[in-house]
């Protein structure tokens, strides 16, 4: 049975369109179990050393399957732990930083201001860089789990502008400013 060029050339065609199709739907998989990751605040965060003035230079730590979502993830588990978390002290004579808030259930009562804050590309952006530009150093790249179960602890420098954050919820009426008093 002779098989025409044709063929091979329509089934070549189909390769290179199913193909990334393919990986776009991995990609976007990944991203909505970095999402829901993100959801259920799965981080560390720790302090690295003290940035210029108004700003917590830190080391986040995500988890995910792909460095790539880690990475972005990073951005927001940064701001969500200066907001609701803080972080400890570090043997390189790093303060330890209190959250911005301490009311407890603060995310539950205005929800759909942080859902919409934490959205992709959403508020959130504008207070936090990468130092580095995204690059992860060997040793902040930890492999966890066995077989078809991996998933990588990734840790990314990021720096937040938290004077300028609280200033963006005091004025939103999320948070109570430092000075309204007792």
């Amino acid at each position: 049975m002779k098989i025409s060029r044709k063929y091979y050339l329509s089934i070549l065609i189909l390769t290179f369109i199913i193909c990334p199709l393919f990986n776009f739907g991995q990609m976007r998989n990944a991203r909505k179990k970095a999402d829901k990751d993100t959801r259920s605040w799965r981080y560390e965060i720790e302090g690295v050393s003290q940035g210029v003035q108004g700003t917590y230079l830190i080391k986040v730590w995500s988890f995910s399957k792909r460095n790539k979502v880690a990475i972005e993830q990073a951005k927001k588990n940064a701001v969500h732990g200066v907001i609701f978390r803080g972080y400890q002290g570090s043997t390189k004579g790093v303060r330890p930083q209190k959250p911005l808030t301490k009311e407890s259930n603060l995310e539950q009562e205005k929800e759909m201001f942080f859902n919409e804050f934490f959205a992709d590309g959403g508020k959130y952006m504008k207070f936090v860089s990468l130092t580095n530009n995204g690059a992860v150093s060997p040793g902040d790249r930890q492999k966890l789990g066995r077989f078809l179960a991996r998933e990588h602890k990734i840790g990314i420098m990021v720096s937040v502008k938290k004077d300028l954050l609280r200033k963006d919820l005091e004025d939103a009426g999320i948070i109570r400013g430092l000075n309204s008093g007792f």
